[in-house]
């Protein structure tokens, strides 16, 4: 009878040492696919948006840009978030800074 309830305490005992185990193996999924989803997507567009911010910085007055629509323009005129784009001879249209996808003679990625 002793050593049926010495075999009770010992089983039970391990149990809750697994029980700690268990509950890491059931969340090392989820950390797998956060990590993949952080090197496949997270990373590369924070990679992009480094980028794009630094073009947008380094746009000056007589650049042929490339907006976001497609309209191919030349730097008119820069004021804070806007830009003046000459997309014809005397035809100016002002846009948001961000809305300039890249400059022209860059190729699109």
């Amino acid at each position: 009878m002793l050593t049926l309830a010495f075999a009770e305490t010992v089983s039970s005992a391990s149990t809750t040492a697994t029980g700690g185990m268990a509950n890491i193996q059931m969340f090392l999924p989820m950390i797998l696919v956060f990590g993949i989803f952080y090197l496949l997507i997270i990373r590369p567009q924070a990679k992009q948006q480094k980028k794009h911010k630094a073009l947008l910085s380094q746009i000056k007055k007589g650049d042929e840009v490339v907006t976001n629509s497609g309209i191919y323009g030349r730097v008119y005129g820069i004021a804070d978030n806007i830009v003046t784009l000459e997309i014809a001879e005397n035809i100016r249209v002002r846009i948001d800074k961000p809305q300039i996808a890249r400059l022209k003679g860059d190729s699109p990625k």
